[in-house]
């Protein structure tokens, strides 16, 4: 399992634009994608789910990832959002 958290620095925070490309990064991988903002918990690979955690400029967002490529998937996701949120 591989973690990380990521403080988002977009000042429109996650909204369409982001959440799917954070969600296409997602499903590029086998691995489980699970995103928290708060007390809400989401699909990664989900648009939809991405945006329901209304998570907004300066929000911290805890990823958990598992499953067989798990290094790459996070690599790849922690690169994501560098560039998107």
């Amino acid at each position: 399992m591989r973690e990380f958290t990521y403080t988002i620095t977009d000042a429109h925070g996650i909204h369409a634009r982001p959440a799917g490309l954070l969600a296409a990064a997602a499903r590029q991988y086998t691995a489980s994608v699970k995103v928290s903002c708060g007390d809400r918990t989401a699909d990664g690979k989900r648009l939809l789910a991405l945006m329901t955690l209304e998570a907004h400029c300066g929000d911290r967002l805890s990823f958990r990832i598992e499953g067989d490529d798990e290094d790459q998937a996070a690599e790849a996701l922690l690169r994501t959002c560098g560039e998107v949120v």
